[in-house]
């Protein structure tokens, strides 16, 4: 596929993405490994992506380890907000999302690609479908903090290597199924023969997107 595309788009690096699912172990983040049934194939991506400098990409959504034990994970840390850290050798976290991407890196480097680049395909936060998780407020909050992160530093791992991160996503997708699959965008659609959209809540200070509307 690079080579197809460097017929005439040098520039143009080819990746993908690959969720959590592919990690079989994360906590704490230095135990990352792949999964035993995808550990061949992640070591032939990571040959590739090594070759073409391209960075792989995961899809990073905090909410879920979060939501499915909030025993253990606290809201603060899941937000970027955790006073007190999570320890790992000489590391120390302060955010679930920094976890989950350095378990990859760590995964990384146990199959001898520790030089793959991450990064973030997808995160977010949903707006509904599974109170007392989802709500505009948290989604807001989980939303501009990882924004605001990314943009200044790397993980702990990796604390001078900031990553591109694409938040999921700008509208709701009604034909999904319901619960919260119909719950990530950060705006609504009003309509049918306009799509208007209309922003649910602010990202960041000044708000990536004001209501618009298209054909």
């Amino acid at each position: 596929m690079q080579q197809a595309v460097n017929i005439g788009f040098t520039s143009i690096r080819v990746t993908t993405a690959v969720s959590m699912k592919a990690i079989a172990a994360s906590y704490p983040p230095s135990t990352g490994v792949f999964s035993g049934d995808i550990t061949d194939v992640m070591k032939a991506n990571a040959g590739t992506l090594l070759q073409t400098v391209a960075p792989l990409m995961i899809n990073a959504y905090p909410y879920f380890p979060y939501s499915s034990n909030p025993k253990d994970i606290s809201f603060e840390y899941a937000t970027f907000n955790a006073q007190e850290p999570v320890v790992d050798g000489n590391l120390r976290y302060y955010s679930l999302f920094d976890g989950m991407v350095d378990a990859f890196n760590a995964a990384l480097e146990k199959i001898g690609a520790g030089n793959v680049p991450l990064a973030i395909s997808e995160t977010g936060w949903p707006t509904a479908g599974n109170d007392p998780f989802t709500g505009k407020d948290k989604a807001q909050i989980c939303n501009r903090n990882p924004i605001a992160h990314v943009s200044k530093q790397g993980t702990p791992r990796r604390p001078n290597q900031l990553m591109y991160t694409f938040i999921f996503s700008i509208f709701n997708e009604n034909q999904k199924p319901s619960w919260i699959e119909q719950n990530w965008g950060f705006s609504i659609k009003i309509g049918s023969l306009f799509m208007i959209f209309i922003e649910k809540y602010s990202v960041n200070n000044k708000s990536i997107l004001s209501s618009h509307a298209c054909l």
